[in-house]
């Protein structure tokens, strides 16, 4: 693996700094912080109002002197220092002083595959300034892959969707790593923004942002012509005036055309660039989906339709990073081993071997 499972092993904390929640893992307390990578603060004075659920409340709602700001964006940390006052809010300060009285507390986080060293490095400066003297980085494909219970490890094709909010990450793993993958900027918001903008050109409306929720029954490919439409409330753009309007299920469908088609080509460009014997093997496994996006009514349909394979959802799909982050810092990852042997054994020398060694300490000796 690219990583070091040995240094994984060492490390207390395991998180995962989504763009739309982040969660902290903790060995022998399990998940801490499962909250919205949201803050709230007063741009006068630069105090923190809330953070988490509380600050994600406040979105749209809040008067000009406060501001709700997102520090993390498709993966990456954009903004260090509120990441920082993110974390060390969300985890408490029972937690912070259990980490202070440990000076070589180690943690693990997860950064996109395609991370650019400035992002990496963003990720480290943001968990060092919570108290972590070293930090370990795993690839989210990677870590999806294990927490959802894909052997990854084992010599063969393993197609996994990291489907977040800002982006999603196709990749497909062997051995432990990333054989080709490749990063999608299409999420939920990018459907959501898609939706809103269909609405404000050919309805006249805007749409809060939570508004957007009941439009998504409508994107299931099982849906029949004759269902019926969906009704939505916002502000009407020339009157300023709240309207509400009857939005047919086709016309939801056709508005999302554009970032699905997109997610369809990163697919078959990833394919494109595996050995032929692991498409053979996707061709039996199929393609897992992972991410808070994964229960996107119609998603796994409209990729089973257009790539003629097997589509799965991971069991609570969202928390898949950190259960396999969090397992890899608990040993329960091991590198594959031919011939089912530990991984970790070393083979018995033989006698010729013995006899050398022997030869070697007593020339040792000799010569202390």
């Amino acid at each position: 693996m690219p990583f070091s499972l040995d240094r994984l092993r060492r490390c207390t904390v395991a998180v995962d700094l989504g763009a739309a929640r982040t969660r902290v893992h903790i060995k022998q307390s399990g998940l801490v912080v499962d909250e919205p990578s949201c803050v709230a603060v007063n741009t006068y004075s630069g105090a923190l109002i809330a953070v988490g659920a509380a600050a994600e409340r406040m979105a749209g709602r809040t008067p000009e002197h406060i501001r709700v700001v997102r520090p993390v964006t498709g993966g990456m940390v954009v903004d260090i220092e509120m990441a920082q006052r993110m974390l060390r809010a969300l985890v408490g300060e029972k937690v912070r002083r259990a980490w202070r009285r440990r000076p070589t507390l180690r943690a693990a986080v997860c950064v996109p595959h395609n991370a650019d060293p400035l992002a990496r490095r963003a990720a480290v400066e943001t968990l060092a300034g919570v108290g972590a003297r070293r930090v370990e980085l795993v690839d989210a494909p990677t870590a999806a892959g294990v927490g959802c219970g894909l052997p990854v490890e084992q010599p063969q094709a393993t197609m996994i969707l990291v489907c977040g909010a800002t982006t999603t990450q196709v990749a497909v793993l062997s051995l432990g790593a990333i054989v080709a993958a490749v990063t999608v900027p299409m999420g939920g918001d990018t459907i959501n923004n898609a939706l809103v903008q269909h609405l404000r050109n050919h309805h006249e409306l805007m749409l809060p942002s939570q508004a957007v929720r009941p439009l998504h029954r409508a994107l299931n490919n099982s849906a029949t012509p004759s269902d019926a439409p969906t009704e939505v409330h916002g502000r009407d753009v020339v009157t300023g005036m709240a309207r509400t309007i009857l939005v047919d299920p086709q016309d939801v469908r056709s508005a999302v055309q554009a970032p699905m088609t997109g997610l369809l080509d990163a697919i078959r460009g990833v394919l494109h660039r595996c050995p032929p014997d692991l498409v053979a093997d996707l061709a039996d496994r199929g393609m897992m989906l992972t991410g808070g996006m994964a229960l996107l009514p119609g998603l796994d349909d409209r990729l089973r339709e257009n790539t003629g394979m097997s589509v799965h959802i991971a069991d609570e799909p969202a928390g898949c990073v950190v259960r396999g982050l969090a397992a890899m810092t608990e040993g329960g990852v091991r590198p594959f081993a031919p011939g089912g042997g530990r991984p970790d054994a070393r083979p018995q020398d033989s006698e010729p071997q013995d006899a050398d060694g022997r030869h070697a300490e007593k020339q040792t000796a000799e010569a202390g």
